[in-house]
């Protein structure tokens, strides 16, 4: 039986469960967007991954931006391959629940992305987010090239500046080169559009980031 005791520190690579070879199967196409949800993915599209907290409502938040190409809940920035939602919670995988988030630089920019990011939760609250605790709902930024990497970290240190003017505490978000994504089961995806009623746990901190007025570079 599985451990559900939630963690609030990640485990050594040496304890962490040993997951599966087999990748989680999930829909075709996204019911919102209409686009595939797994690669290949269209020329010109590019790939984003976000943790903040609960995947369910990060993946609505991200949606709804117009130039979004398509959404899908999963796991990132741990260690057990193709984790279930069950072994994620016990908090011996590593991982964070994310949401994949491609789009067309065209219609969105990197930094539009990481402003809604930085606007639509608490990236001060550790391993937690709300009510939710443990390793798995911290603030993350998988970054999937060098130029988003350098847009991250730029975009948290900005953030952290009108936060401090705000009174507010320190940024816990990890900006980190991306790892593999595993996606969820799929009943997470898309969960909200199937039960629209259903929990969204995601809060801001009410101070606005001006990053996604950057030009892009």
């Amino acid at each position: 039986m599985l451990d559900t005791t939630r963690r609030t520190e990640l485990p050594p690579p040496s304890r962490a469960l040993p997951g599966r070879q087999e990748a989680m199967q999930v829909g075709a196409a996204h019911p919102v967007l209409g686009q595939s949800l797994q690669p290949p993915f269209p020329p010109g599209v590019e790939v984003a991954i976000f943790g903040m907290g609960c995947f369910w409502g990060a993946e609505r938040r991200f949606w709804q931006v117009p130039g979004v190409h398509t959404t899908a809940a999963g796991y990132s920035g741990g260690i057990t391959p193709n984790p279930t939602y069950e072994e994620v919670c016990t908090g011996m995988t590593g991982h964070a629940e994310v949401v994949l988030v491609t789009f067309r630089r065209q219609r969105v920019t990197y930094q539009e992305l990481l402003r809604v990011f930085w606007e639509s939760h608490d990236p001060t609250q550790g391993m937690r987010q709300g009510n939710d605790l443990g390793t798995q709902y911290r603030s993350a930024i998988y970054c999937t090239s060098p130029e988003q990497l350098a847009l991250a970290e730029a975009s948290r240190a900005s953030y952290q500046e009108q936060l401090d003017g705000a009174g507010l505490g320190r940024i816990t978000t990890e900006v980190l080169e991306s790892g593999p994504f595993y996606y969820a089961e799929p009943y997470h995806q898309q969960y909200l559009h199937k039960n629209p009623n259903g929990y969204c746990g995601l809060q801001g901190t009410g101070v606005a980031c001006a990053v996604g007025l950057v030009p892009a570079g």
